[in-house]
């Protein structure tokens, strides 16, 4: 069985958005809603060294995801291969997952009475295809893969790279990890 993981390195990432753009098409989600929006730091530093950093962020799709373990109905899920979703069938909005999350990756989508979240475009995987917001990556900021296959490229980055997972300290043990610069 895979386990599902992705690289998220921010020294390639420019902060064009094309992959929060890809996600929303994909999803065909309202104007308020967004499942991986690129967080800008800076500019820093002192003219002439000034630079600015982007950090692409998404759900964590977490080994131990607490959104999933608070949801009322069962809703909230989490696959074999780790990925973490909603059955939009079971979830009544109550936001219960949306306040569990510790970053910040649920969205209630008041239109539908439901919470959303990324879902590595499960969809598109069935199909042997990688999810929108890797596939229009141009910058190669976005690296997915099998974790558990040592043949893959997210394999070896988390096993060869400097890489980090947000707020490890909370012991949900994400999926997502960073190379930062």
């Amino acid at each position: 069985m895979a386990r599902y993981a992705m690289v998220l390195d921010t020294r390639r990432c420019i902060g064009c958005h094309s992959c929060t753009v890809a996600c929303k098409v994909h999803n065909d989600l309202p104007v308020d809603m967004i499942y991986n929006p690129v967080t800008t730091v800076g500019p820093v530093g002192v003219f002439p060294h000034v630079h600015m950093e982007f950090i692409p962020l998404l759900c964590m799709h977490c080994a131990n995801p607490p959104c999933v373990e608070c949801c009322p109905t069962t809703a909230s899920q989490q696959r074999e291969d780790g990925i973490v979703w909603v059955d939009e069938n079971k979830c009544v909005g109550c936001k219960a997952c949306v306040m569990a999350c510790p970053y910040g990756a649920r969205i209630p989508n008041h239109e539908k009475g439901v919470v959303q979240k990324c879902d590595f475009c499960k969809d598109r995987l069935v199909l042997g295809k990688e999810p929108y917001c890797v596939a229009t990556c141009h910058q190669r900021a976005r690296i997915f893969g099998d974790l558990d296959d040592e043949s893959s490229e997210v394999y070896r980055l988390v096993n060869q790279e400097n890489v980090v997972r947000l707020l490890p300290e909370l012991g949900t043990e994400p999926y997502v990890f960073y190379i930062m610069d």
